[in-house]
């Protein structure tokens, strides 16, 4: 799909979407539980509802009505109804082949092409060390095991996601456990967001001061009614516009939230304001958003960009890409990203989302400046499916085809 953008300015009251980080642990942990709970104030993106699809496949109920989920929990004591069709979610695929280990049963994940070049290994040398099957293709996942409780050491730097998964389905068995976060811990906020997650569903599980998960003996979740709260991280996306000359309002934001990307107002100031460097170590989602900033201001480099080349795209590679477009010069290290301010041009060509939601928002801040048409548009399903109709709420100008517009 393509979309075409020309330039306008944002201007208005918006609410922030659903955070998809949030509803995701809410999922797993309703569905964990011996009863029905409801999550309420749920985005109906590409990646909650494979979650929900995994979850169906497990012996889970799931009815889903406009933005209110109801969840019937499952024992796990069925066989699993088919793959488990984690479609193109890496928190999807993370969360559940440790609940699928869980089974002590053959469980297939399957998903698209991009993510299954993501990293597993935490999990593939988790299923070597205890002579669990653990086979990867182009296409899947299949894993075959019992997980019990006990002590466990995972890398904090690759992705906080395996620990997350990990913990999530440690909770679900009797035993104590603890879960070694080995330095360097990145994202700390989402595994804060796991623990939050848990003690809602009545697992008194705690992050300690020196890097370790531990979870109670006996533990049980409890089915809850919960909200999830505003996304920090796509809500970045529509307070970009007013360091552009818009005026919009974003509502719904949880001031105190344990969200990382929280920390955007302050990064975007120091963009807009100076050339700043800054470090996206803990808040890898905020690098597109920054970059795409820093081009139509005064530059800004960043540090700690390592894992945003493991996302649904090279994100620094797409970036680089994107901003060359708009006549922008970047400069790229493994760790390090250098984006050089100055007169954006009107891109010639078509502009790419590079099958990255994050890439086409990106995209779209910047070609609502000098005008410009993004193909792949369609991305945006994966976190934020009317993104585009919103921009259109706020006065951009905005036409294509379907998603809503």
């Amino acid at each position: 799909m393509v979309v075409e953008l020309k330039p306008s300015a944002a201007c208005g009251t918006v609410p922030a979407p659903a955070s998809k980080s949030f509803a995701h642990r809410y999922f797993l942990c309703a569905a964990l539980a011996r009863g029905v709970s409801t999550v309420r104030g749920v985005t109906p993106s590409e990646d909650l509802l494979a979650t929900a699809d995994c979850l169906r496949a497990l012996g889970a109920e799931i009815d889903w009505r406009g933005d209110t989920v109801r969840i019937a929990g499952t024992d796990l004591s069925e066989p699993p109804h088919g793959v488990l069709p984690c479609r193109a979610c890496g928190t999807t695929l993370r969360f559940l082949i440790p609940v699928a280990l869980l089974t002590g049963r053959e469980v297939t994940l399957t998903g698209t092409a991009s993510l299954m070049k993501r990293p597993l290994s935490v999990f593939s040398d988790l299923c070597r060390e205890r002579g669990f099957r653990f086979d990867r293709s182009e296409e899947s996942v299949t894993v075959c095991g019992r997980l019990t409780s006990g002590t466990y050491s995972v890398p904090g730097g690759i992705s906080s996601q395996f620990v997350s998964g990990l913990a999530l389905a440690l909770s679900f068995l009797d035993g104590e456990s603890e879960i070694a976060v080995l330095p360097p811990v990145e994202s700390r906020s989402y595994l804060l967001m796991t623990v939050g997650a848990l003690r809602r569903f009545g697992v008194e599980a705690a992050f300690t001061e020196d890097g370790k998960i531990r979870i109670p003996g006996g533990s049980r979740f409890i089915p809850a009614d919960v909200t999830v709260e505003g996304d920090w991280s796509n809500a970045a996306f529509l307070d970009a516009f007013n360091a552009l000359g818009g005026a919009v309002r974003v509502t719904g934001l949880n001031p105190e939230s344990v969200q990382g990307d929280r920390i955007f107002p302050e990064f975007f100031e120091r963009i807009r304001t100076g050339t700043p460097v800054l470090n996206l170590a803990d808040t890898p989602d905020l690098g597109p958003v920054c970059m795409a900033l820093a081009a139509a201001c005064h530059g800004a480099e960043f540090e700690g960009v390592r894992r945003l080349r493991l996302k649904e795209s090279d994100r620094c590679a797409a970036m680089a890409e994107e901003l060359g477009k708009f006549g922008v010069r970047t400069v790229q290290c493994p760790d390090r990203m250098t984006v050089e301010g100055g007169l954006l041009r009107p891109p010639a060509g078509l502009l790419s989302g590079h099958g990255d939601h994050r890439i086409v928002m990106a995209d779209a801040l910047l070609a609502s400046l000098t005008g410009g048409r993004i193909e792949g548009a369609e991305a945006v399903g994966k976190s934020f499916p009317d993104f585009f109709s919103r921009l259109k709420e706020l006065g951009l100008e905005v036409s294509g085809t379907g998603m809503d517009l």
